[in-house]
């Protein structure tokens, strides 16, 4: 009998030990749970200005008029910047832009769209300036790397343009530098970039359009092609080498 009451003294014992135990696992994975959290957030929320062009508005005429590009950059990208500041202040988020984009699914849609187009136009107008030359085409390593992945620049850029024409709405079509290296080309819905942990084609963006019809409507209304063809014509392709 005492054999018995030992015995079950002991199942009694490691039973509470097993509950306790199961209590601190859950209270750890809590605890992780709430860290995370914090690190996305503190008493400094984010603040970001929207970025001035690095040209006059007018300075890509006649390929994107000046009024397009004055209403593009200080309505529509000045709206994405300060509804971005009031999803960051409500949400106390304290992250940079980058990093708010590789956790951009923790967060509200108003954070992952208004985010999105600030950090997309930012990109953008960088992207772009001035015809140096009536044949705007690329040159030494960017044009090797066309050639290595598309067969060449024509080549490229019809697949391009092509994936530009099939985003249905509004978005952007972009070439992206994979985390294995290789060039790709796809578009994204929206205000979304490859950046973001929510996108179907990730990597590092190199060049990207905005499809958007407020880039193009003042313009070429609903001709997008014709935006397009227009584009390559004001493409900086000094700014593209050092992305690649």
């Amino acid at each position: 009998m005492e054999s018995n009451r030992s015995r079950r003294e002991f199942l009694k014992k490691s039973s509470a030990l097993g509950i306790a135990g199961l209590g601190l696992t859950a209270m750890a994975s809590g605890l992780e749970r709430v860290a995370s959290l914090e690190e996305m957030a503190g008493d400094e929320v984010a603040s970001f200005t929207l970025p001035p062009l690095p040209y006059e508005p007018g300075a890509l005429e006649p390929h994107i008029d000046q009024m397009t590009m004055t209403v593009h950059h200080d309505k529509h990208h000045r709206a994405y910047v300060d509804n971005l500041n009031k999803a960051c202040s409500e949400n106390k988020i304290t992250l940079t832009l980058d990093q708010i984009m590789a956790k951009v699914s923790r967060f509200p849609d108003a954070v992952r769209n208004n985010g999105g187009g600030h950090w997309n136009h930012s990109f953008f107008w960088n992207l772009m300036g001035p015809p140096k030359r009536k044949d705007n085409a690329p040159s030494g390593k960017v044009a090797e790397a066309l050639k290595s992945s598309f067969g060449g620049f024509d080549e490229f850029k019809n697949q391009f343009n092509a994936a530009a024409m099939k985003r249905f709405g509004s978005g952007w079509a972009w070439l992206v530098k994979t985390q294995e290296g290789r060039l790709v080309i796809g578009s994204t819905p929206n205000q979304d970039n490859p950046l973001m942990d929510v996108a179907e084609i990730k990597g590092t963006p190199i060049l990207g359009v905005d499809v958007w019809e407020h880039a193009y409507y003042l313009k070429y209304q609903n001709k997008r092609a014709d935006y397009l063809g227009a584009w390559w014509n004001v493409v900086n392709w000094d700014t593209v080498a050092k992305n690649l």
